[in-house]
């Protein structure tokens, strides 16, 4: 295995000089720490980990918790591709990714514990139940912290623009004559109170009066719960000419009941979804996508900063805009 030896022979220098060009020690010269990064790359040296951290007090580890209710892990393809470009854009500079649980070596844990055991430097939350106890307690621990999609007024946040999101989609569906709309929302959290905050936002400019049954309350990436209140609404006396649905998975499940119901999309309802998966390109579904590469690349050098700046990085709550993929979903009336 290569040495700073190695590196301080070759190129000429101590073994000193060599340790402060690579851990970017400031009394080098540019062309010195140049030669001798140029040497360490072509030798293939890699820093010991354990060394690097008893030197900067830092593990460059980054602890992800990800929790979704309906278990689906990273086959959740939304936060599967905010994850995705959180991963690269930490790698980039030079930090590793671990998943925060319960349990460490087969012993149960707080969520704080397992990330005080690993070392973390910093931790991002993306998908959790952010009521729970544990969560609270690790937000309210000193670990610097990020959140996605969700606000905590002591946390530095990078969160989809959903007010936004719902007004332009309802504004999109009103420009094709669509007065009957209906709006299935995710479970009560700081994303679905955003969401309809943009839908009767957009209603109330619009002059749109929307009856109440017309506003469900859904589950998130839950086709089966979808399927059943899209029901109810065919039910209805007066049904919606257009549903917006929670997401672009969960409209599976009201799929499945309009083709059941002999209902042709777009041609007897219209209907749009939110997320902008690969999915709703496959279907051509109209849908509001939200940049999973700027949630996750933004959530990523945020964390970063907060751990290496932390007197110059503000608490803060950034919002990303998304945009409107139209497809073939909503007929014009």
């Amino acid at each position: 295995m290569v040495s700073m030896k190695d590196i301080a022979k070759r190129c000429g220098v101590s073994v000193a000089t060599v340790s402060k060009a690579l851990n970017g020690q400031p009394d080098i010269g540019e062309e010195t720490r140049a030669r001798i990064s140029a040497v360490a790359e072509e030798l293939g040296y890699m820093t010991n980990s354990a060394a690097r951290a008893l030197k900067t007090n830092r593990t460059y580890h980054l602890g992800v918790l990800f929790v979704d209710e309906r278990r689906s892990g990273l086959s959740h393809e939304y936060f599967s591709a905010v994850l995705e470009s959180f991963k690269v854009e930490a790698e980039s500079h030079g930090y590793d990714i671990t998943f925060i649980n319960h349990n460490v070596g087969g012993r149960p844990t707080t969520y704080l514990q397992h990330c005080l055991y690993r070392g973390v430097d910093g931790v991002v939350i993306a998908c959790v139940d952010f009521n729970d106890p544990q969560v609270r307690e690790l937000v309210d621990s000193g670990i610097p912290l990020v959140t996605i999609d969700h606000v905590f007024n002591n946390r530095l946040a990078v969160v989809s623009d959903n007010v936004s999101g719902l007004y332009e989609l309802v504004h999109h569906v009103y420009r094709k004559g669509h007065r009957k709309i209906a709006f299935l929302h995710g479970e009560r959290t700081s994303v679905t109170e955003n969401r309809l905050t943009g839908f009767y936002r957009a209603c109330e400019e619009l002059g749109l009066e929307i009856p109440p049954e017309y506003i469900q309350e859904c589950t998130y990436h839950d086709p089966d719960r979808c399927a059943r209140v899209t029901k109810e609404l065919l039910n209805l006396p007066e049904r919606p000419t257009c549903i917006l649905f929670p997401d672009d998975y969960s409209y599976i499940g009201g799929l499945n009941v309009l083709n059941e119901a002999g209902l042709r999309v777009p041609e007897d309802i219209s209907v749009a979804g939110y997320d902008g998966i690969h999915l709703a390109r496959v279907l051509n579904l109209t849908t509001y996508c939200q940049d999973t590469q700027a949630l996750g690349t933004t959530a990523a050098a945020q964390l970063i900063r907060l751990i290496e700046h932390p007197k110059t990085t503000l608490t803060d709550r950034i919002l990303i805009p998304g945009s409107l993929l139209e497809g073939a979903s909503v007929r014009q009336l």
